[in-house]
This record gives structure tokens, sequence and C-alpha cells, in this order.
């Protein structure tokens, strides 16, 4: 199955712009970071994100649960009323934590970083 991320960019980026927010807004009343959705709005990134990332995003832009996942799928978004096929929770669920341990994989990197140069700096002043 094709995934369209370019789409899935331009629904969320269609849908901030009705509403009048900004990625940081999203982000907050979505509880996804900030760097994720202006991965997935600007398409910067394109990585398998967890379908609970995708559910999180379609819920706070007012859209059924799965509707940016049937987006990313090339399939026409379920009504918002429609029930939620939570058939695969537990796979959702599994993706979110390799999505958290992916973050946090990230950051580690990011502070190894900052102190290595830190530590250059310290050493070169002796």
């Amino acid at each position: 199955m094709t995934e369209d991320w370019a789409a899935v960019a331009k629904a969320i980026s269609m849908r901030v712009n009705e509403l009048g927010w900004r990625q940081r807004e999203l982000a907050e009343r979505s509880h996804v970071s900030q760097a994720i959705v202006r991965e997935l709005q600007h398409h910067t990134v394109e990585r398998r994100r967890s379908a609970r990332t995708l559910e999180a995003l379609s819920s706070t832009l007012g859209w059924h649960p799965q509707h940016l996942l049937a987006v990313l799928q090339n399939r026409t978004p379920p009504h918002p009323d429609e029930p939620v096929d939570d058939g695969h929770e537990l796979w959702s669920r599994l993706d979110a934590l390799e999505q958290r341990m992916v973050d946090i994989s990230d950051r580690l990197e990011d502070v190894q970083s900052s102190l290595a140069t830190v530590v250059k700096h310290v050493q070169s002043k002796r």
C-alpha cells in the first residue's frame, strides 16, 4: 500500500488555517511534539508515524480519529460520527511506544552532541 504523506501535510495545513491555529497550538492541544507536527505539516521528514499520533491530530482537528490515516492510505476519510475501528489498538499502542523511544533517542543524541561541545570548549580553555 502506498502512503501519501504529502496529502497528510496538505490536509493538516488546510485545517490548521481554517481553524486559525499555529503549529504550537495544534501540538499543545493534541499532545504531539511540535517537531513532529512541523515535520508532518511541512512534509519535511517522511517516516512511519504511529497510528496514535495521527489519531491525536485528527481528533484535535475535529475529524474522525482515523481521518488522517485514511488520507495517508488514499482512502475516503470516515465521517466524524462513524464508529472507530479499534481492532488495531494494541498495535497503535506499540507504535506510540516506539515513537516515544525514537523521540527519546533523538533527544539523547542532541544532549550528547551538546555535551561534547561543552567538553571541547572547557578543554580548550585549559
